[in-house]
């Protein structure tokens, strides 16, 4: 269970976060022919999870360095509040007109749209390597082979958008609590610190939610 349960939060906040990256790749191959829209697909995936394998690795390292965690934490909380109040809009992609042309637009937009991604992944794997690297093969071929199929479902079940950034804002909030400035902070404030992660969980979701509902 210490190995399946992190797996299965990467798995659904890395599906849950890379539908837009899926359509980017669907989006940037339209306009070739259907010969080579196999190959940009196939091509620029590979790339482009090349490229975020080793971005994990990165933050990894990063994460070690002083403030980070806390950074890092912030970060994930905001990314939270903006999966609540995303609308999820592609139309204004744009698609190759060359084979090359399309593997560089879907790499390139990758890179750009997965931060959110790698952040939440290396948080949820606590620098575990093989369950990075687990996680992101195990969603693969879900990403490209259901992408609208998971954004139709996130669009007409909100509730899948609340649980992912419920847990997105818990991992943002365990991250923050590793520093040692909030460590004291809490010992010294006698703040329980489950009482804190759910105070950080409630007010992340109900601030997007509030947004989302006024959108």
């Amino acid at each position: 269970m210490e190995f399946i349960q992190p797996i299965l939060e990467i798995l659904f906040i890395n599906i849950l976060l890379s539908g837009d990256n899926a359509l980017v790749i669907a989006m940037a191959s339209r306009n070739l022919p259907n010969d080579l829209q196999g190959k940009a697909i196939q091509w620029g995936t590979l790339g482009a999870i090349a490229l975020r394998i080793l971005f994990v690795f990165l933050m990894i390292h990063l994460l070690e360095m002083p403030f980070i965690q806390l950074i890092g934490g912030i970060l994930l909380l905001f990314i939270a509040y903006k999966l609540m109040v995303d609308k999820h809009e592609n139309d204004q992609i744009k698609s190759g007109n060359s084979l090359q042309e399309a593997i560089s637009i879907i790499i390139f937009a990758d890179v750009i749209m997965s931060l959110d991604n790698v952040l939440a992944i290396a948080a949820i794997a606590d620098s575990n390597l093989l369950l990075i690297i687990a996680g992101i093969i195990l969603s693969i071929p879900i990403i490209l082979t259901a992408s609208e199929l998971i954004l139709k479902l996130i669009q007409r079940f909100p509730v899948v958008v609340f649980v992912g950034a419920a847990l997105l804002a818990w991992t943002g909030g365990e991250m923050i609590v590793k520093e040692e400035v909030v460590q004291v902070f809490i010992q010294t404030s006698s703040i329980p610190k489950p009482l804190f992660l759910i105070g950080l969980t409630v007010i992340t979701v109900i601030v997007g939610a509030i947004k989302r509902k006024q959108g």
